[in-house]
């Protein structure tokens, strides 16, 4: 069994063409459509929207493991540990929170 506790095993395993087909095909299952929004009752699709600083399309969904790779690694490519949510529900989901920070200089007077 394949072990995925360091950042480079991961990425490793993110870059596989296993991995990629598989994200997509999950995606197209859930109809392109963030999962833990539809159970909440809002409704988050993929778009086309590019971004000119990343060069790229923007990211809107990607694929999550239900129970996470690095504790799971069975069940790395298993369909039912996937869904997919968008990158705010991801970032929730793994506590990671990148709400607006106060300015305490907001109010000063500039120079």
């Amino acid at each position: 069994m394949k072990i995925y506790k360091m950042e480079k095993q991961k990425r490793k395993f993110y870059d596989s063409g296993d991995w990629k087909r598989l994200r997509e095909k999950i995606k197209k299952r859930d109809n392109y459509q963030c999962q833990e929004c539809k159970r909440n009752g809002r409704l988050t699709i993929d778009t086309n929207e590019y971004s000119e600083s990343a060069k790229r399309k923007k990211i809107k969904l990607v694929v999550h493991h239900i129970k996470e790779l690095e504790y799971y690694p069975e069940l790395a490519l298993d369909e039912e540990n996937l869904e997919t949510v968008c990158v705010d529900c991801h970032n929730k989901e793994h506590g990671r929170s990148f709400e607006r920070k106060e300015n305490k200089w907001e109010n000063d007077e500039r120079w």
